[in-house]
């Protein structure tokens, strides 16, 4: 199904949690009804990201503090020093219950619900009460499907069969990662250059004997899969120890094997958030009380604030449609929450989306009780492993997006330590290094980064009249609906929102009018 959304114009003046600015926050959103997948990655690529079903996007020149997309590149990363010792802590406090005396230094600030459009959801609260289009009723979806087939559009909803078929492999899997790295085909595609995920400098013979072991583990897959919601760290596939010139990979460190008589036992389930899975139901309100006492400790909110409907708002509601592929990760495109079990109960939720370039990190929450485990940047690590495993399935799925980079504010600039790593410019929507953004942000807030002067926005909006309106259940194009409606106000919002979402994603977006 396509995407449908109704654009709510720029929001100025209000309080930045960053800063504390009271009136410094400037930014455009609309309010999605339904995704596509294709549509949010295309948005998340020049500067848009999402909170519950409202995505937004920053006026970089104008807001007290510019908000860069940033997005990690799994295939090369190397983990540091620091996250090293996080990984080893964790690993100690399994094995052995060892809880390390020394403070979280190393633990950054979580990003907090001011990362969302206003401070609280106030704002996010009154536009869905002001969406002229309240909900997608039956007819109306039915009327848009109709009219896709007469273009000659597949439908992107799926039928009951295969949401239920998606979750049948979601519930199998469990995990959604495997222990290790398993598949053999990752040779890489011609042009492509070397595979960057394996660490540098192997000599023939080591790569020989890797060779045999996943040849072995590959004949062990079936059993291990079977075993797999159950154990994440199973002995059956530790990986040799890494001889003392050959960095260990994350997954290394990740998944190094337990005594038998480990102290506990941690688990990772990925369970479909949107539409809600079986899973998902089920572990809802011991996942909502893990919430709201990391709201309460952690961000100091009062325990009236932390609501039901508040988090399912903000951390359940997507707009995201559930798509699958053939060559697609096995748990399907959308929206997810990344579970973590400690010894039978939920100690944290990572809340992710699935895309077709990227694994796009929404939020983190946790228990407090279990801080002393730097779950903050234990769960980036785990984030960016479960992306290097899905780009083993699905090779243009290599990047993780870590949500916006704020030099300006310094809790926010650990982001910065995942490399290598990419921020966004702002003005021609191409990805530079970060070592290359750095010395420019330093002397300004706002950057352009492309420092090539003659270069533009190559994705802008050069055809308005081509774009996508769905006006009285009917889809037109601009072109046809502006001689129906002479508001020139409503032009200048439209051609604002063309300029804001692109060309391409403006001619398959219905922008909803009344």
């Amino acid at each position: 199904m396509a995407s449908v959304v109704e654009y709510k114009g720029l929001k100025a003046g209000y309080h930045c949690g960053y800063c504390d600015s009271e009136e410094g926050k400037a930014s455009c959103g609309m309010w999605a009804h339904s995704m596509t997948v294709q549509d949010y990655q295309d948005l998340i690529d020049r500067g848009w990201r999402r909170s519950g079903k409202y995505v937004y996007k920053p006026v970089m020149n104008q807001t007290c503090c510019p908000q860069y997309t940033i997005r990690c590149r799994p295939l090369q990363f190397q983990p540091s020093k620091s996250h090293k010792k996080v990984l080893k802590k964790m690993l100690k406090f399994l094995a052995k219950g060892e809880i390390s005396k020394g403070n979280c230094e190393d633990e950054p600030m979580e990003p907090t619900a001011e990362d969302a459009v206003a401070g609280d959801f106030a704002l996010i609260n009154k536009l869905d009460i002001q969406c002229d289009l309240t909900a997608l009723s039956d007819d109306l979806r039915e009327s848009l499907e109709s009219e896709e087939k007469q273009k000659g559009k597949s439908s992107k909803r799926e039928d009951a069969n295969e949401l239920i078929q998606s979750q049948d492999i979601e519930e199998k899997l469990g995990s959604g990662e495997p222990s290790r790295s398993v598949k053999v085909h990752t040779v890489p595609k011609p042009g492509k250059g070397a595979d960057l995920s394996k660490p540098p400098c192997r000599k023939a013979k080591e790569i020989r004997k890797e060779r045999k072991r996943l040849k072995l583990m590959q004949q062990n897959r079936a059993g291990e899969l079977e075993g797999l919601q159950a154990q994440c760290e199973p002995l059956s596939s530790s990986p040799p120890k890494a001889k003392c010139n050959q960095p260990k990979s994350l997954e290394d460190l990740i998944f190094e094997s337990l005594p038998e008589n480990a102290s506990h036992k941690l688990e990772v389930r990925v369970v479909r958030s949107s539409p809600q899975s079986s899973q998902f139901k089920a572990t809802f309100q011991e996942s909502y009380q893990v919430y709201k006492r990391y709201q309460m400790v952690i961000h100091k909110d009062p325990p009236d604030k932390p609501t039901v409907s508040q988090f399912t708002r903000f951390l359940c509601s997507s707009p995201l449609e559930a798509e699958t592929s053939p060559n697609g990760p096995d748990c399907g495109y959308g929206s997810f929450h990344q579970q973590y079990w400690l010894d039978g109960k939920i100690i944290a939720v990572g809340v992710i989306d699935i895309l077709p370039h990227c694994v796009s990190s929404v939020y983190l929450y946790y228990d407090p009780d279990y801080s002393f485990l730097s779950l903050g940047v234990y769960s980036a690590l785990r984030e960016i492993a479960f992306t290097r495993h899905l780009h083993e399935k699905t090779s243009q799925l290599s990047y993780y997006y870590m949500g916006f980079y704020i030099h300006s504010c310094p809790k926010m600039k650990y982001k910065g330590q995942y490399r290598p790593s990419d921020l966004l410019c702002p003005e021609t929507y191409v990805w530079v290094p970060i070592e290359q953004c750095l010395p420019s942000l330093e002397n300004s807030k706002y950057c352009r980064f492309n420092q090539d002067s003659e270069a533009v926005d190559e994705g802008r909006s050069k055809e308005p009249d081509r774009l996508q309106v769905l006006y009285k259940k009917a889809i037109m194009p601009y072109g046809v609906y502006k001689k129906q409606q002479k508001d020139p106000r409503d032009e200048a919002a439209v051609l604002q929102y063309a300029a804001l979402v692109g060309q391409a994603c403006s001619e398959r977006m219905l922008l909803f009018r009344n």
